[in-house]
């Protein structure tokens, strides 16, 4: 019986879970891929999900595809939108949304798995479909493998993924080498002297040191990186004080740091830590500031002769012009800490889920930042047709192209 891959995509974006929560989700692919005849293993690093397709002698296939949604209220007026609500790692009660496009990379796996199988005459080897978990915190690759995924399914040849992005439906995007950016997140606190809002010479402002940092901190991607490279230094949360009359005693910053290669990364984070250290000097701070990395994740770099190869197929299977390289990306992806762990070559590639006709219009009136809604946004939702059967025969016919 064939999967109604619209009616999956559908029902997954209604009922989107967070990071490690991912136990509605992980269930259904599951389930799907035990129908379909794969043997099926989960909980693997929390909640991941490894499916393997054994047809005989030949290659080992890594295909992955991330399932965890996002704390986003949706506002895309859609009739199947999420109304879901779930509980984030802080116990907050917070809005859930596949606002980055998750569930469309589970409905497309499904679907390519189907379609591999049913062609199995024509291939030999094995394929591993892996689910994973928590990609937005960059830990669902990282809890897999330490959870020994290398000794739960054979070890790949080639390891593939692909990303629903706000590109053209019908368009792929993918380049030899670094394809998304390296990056860190930090969370900076900041310590001074608490007391009352009426005195504040009796007090060191953690606030103002706060603000003073990170306005300093935009320098460093402004004035310290050559302007032809690459870096972002974000500052996406300040937490301090409780109450208007209260100097706190401390502020919280949170950074997302990105770059291309390692010496980018070194210099950036030799700045970042010479600027908060000398802000907090400046304030007459009376303890030094701490620095905390949350998480790192390596630049996801496409293999060159795997990437042609994948390029090639691509266009056998959906046209000579709709393959294209869209540089490279400065937002991270964990898919990397696979192919890096088992020692094999990558290929990540971007899918467009965009309606065609509106993004030229957008395009043609230089409204692109404006009318199209990109990952992350509470508006972004990919067209379900004919974004479904793109990604289903993207991830398929490269698969294909290392199968005997």
């Amino acid at each position: 019986m064939t999967i109604d891959l619209e009616a999956l995509y559908i029902d997954l974006h209604q009922h989107p879970e967070l990071s490690f929560q991912e136990t509605r989700t992980a269930g259904i692919a599951a389930q799907h891929l035990r129908d379909l005849g794969l043997d099926v293993e989960e909980g693997i690093g929390v909640t991941g999900v490894a499916g393997v397709l054994r047809n005989g002698d030949g290659p080992v296939v890594w295909v992955r595809a991330d399932m965890d949604a996002l704390p986003v209220e949706e506002q895309t007026g859609l009739a199947y939108a999420s109304t879901a609500k779930g509980v984030d790692p802080a116990g907050n009660t917070v809005p859930v949304m596949h606002a980055c496009g998750h569930d469309m990379h589970v409905t497309a796996m499904i679907g390519a798995v189907e379609r591999l199988v049913a062609d199995r005459e024509d291939w030999s080897g094995t394929v591993v479909v892996l689910i994973q978990p928590a990609e937005e915190y960059g830990a669902g690759a990282r809890a897999m493998l330490d959870d020994g995924l290398l000794s739960r399914v054979p070890k790949p040849d080639i390891v593939l993924g692909q990303h629903v992005t706000p590109l053209p439906a019908g368009i792929i995007g993918v380049r030899s080498g670094t394809q998304m950016a390296a990056s860190d997140g930090l969370t900076v606190t900041l310590h001074g002297r608490g007391g009352h809002g009426s005195r504040p010479q009796a007090t060191i402002d953690p606030v103002v040191m706060a603000a003073a940092t990170v306005m300093r901190l935009q320098t460093i991607a402004s004035r310290e990186i050559d302007p032809q490279g690459v870096a972002v230094v974000t500052v996406g949360s300040i937490h301090a004080g409780l109450k208007n009359n209260i100097i706190p005693a401390e502020a919280t910053l949170e950074l997302s740091l990105r770059y291309p290669d390692d010496a980018t990364r070194e210099k950036v984070l030799a700045s970042v830590e010479r600027i908060v250290r000398a802000e907090a000097t400046a304030s007459g701070a009376e303890r030094e500031p701490d620095i905390r990395t949350d998480h790192t994740l390596p630049p996801t770099i496409n293999d060159a002769e795997a990437t042609e190869r994948v390029s090639s197929a691509l266009r056998r299977a959906l046209g000579e012009h709709t393959v294209i390289d869209p540089g490279m990306f400065t937002g991270s992806e964990d898919v990397s800490w696979f192919a890096r762990d088992a020692g094999a070559p990558l290929v990540f590639w971007f899918w467009g889920g965009i309606d065609a006709a509106r993004f030229a219009e957008a395009e043609a009136a230089g409204r692109l930042a404006e009318d199209i809604p990109t990952n992350h946004s509470p508006y972004f939702a990919p067209e379900i047709h004919p974004t479904i059967e793109v990604g289903v025969t993207a991830l398929s016919a490269a698969a294909r192209e290392f199968l005997a």
